[in-house]
């Protein structure tokens, strides 16, 4: 694959956590949480303000709903190709956990949804998620279709495009998501969370799913 990465630029890192993404908050979850013993943070609002339903394009071009996507417990992450340094690494933890879990006997599906249709065509994230995981899903569409999907899951992301500069940056939060086909969302993951401890938080979320 092909990746035109641009500078890293510090103001990218400098809002990760700005916007929408400051209103997930960690707190002690309830004795009455079906998932008490694997939650490490609670979501403002509850966890039914994250996710919901959208429709993208893949990355064979074919048009998708979230029932499409999330048959079995699924990372979600907003990014975009791009990116000079957060995305690539982050996609790259979440498919080191994937294969972790795999190991452990859990099938987890790897996704990677853009905030920059505009350039991220569906070939450009078939290059992407080829290149850093064999089963991650690439997910664009339309302005207003990554827009609504990005809102569901409480993304904040601004473009940075005046049309002089190609290589142009997207402020975006970075957070992993979790989400479970009967359940929906049960977990976010920060940029501190390791492979290992990542694979282990899904994983005890899979086995109080079932």
């Amino acid at each position: 694959m092909t990746r035109n990465f641009a500078l890293a630029s510090a103001a990218l890192i400098g809002v990760l956590l700005a916007g929408t993404g400051a209103a997930i908050l960690v707190a002690n979850a309830g004795d009455d949480d079906q998932f008490a013993q694997c939650r490490q943070g609670v979501v403002a609002g509850g966890g039914g303000t994250i996710g919901g339903p959208f429709e993208l394009v893949s990355e064979t071009g074919e048009t998708v709903t979230d029932a499409d996507v999330i048959t079995e417990p699924t990372l979600m992450y907003f990014g975009y190709t791009f990116c000079p340094d957060v995305c690539p690494l982050d996609a790259v933890r979440n498919a080191e956990a994937v294969d972790i879990l795999e190991e452990g006997g859990y099938s987890v599906l790897p996704t990677f949804v853009t905030v920059d249709p505009s350039r991220d065509t569906p070939e450009a994230l078939a290059a992407f998620t080829e290149n850093v995981h064999p089963r991650m899903v690439g997910l664009t569409g339309t302005t207003e279709q990554t827009h609504a999907a990005a809102s569901a899951y409480r993304v904040y992301y601004q473009v940075h495009d005046d049309g002089s500069d190609p290589y142009y940056l997207v402020d975006h939060t970075a957070f992993t998501y979790l989400m479970l086909p009967e359940t929906g969302f049960a977990e976010f993951f920060n940029r501190d969370v390791t492979p290992a401890e990542m694979a282990e938080r899904t994983a005890c979320f899979i086995d109080a799913a079932r």
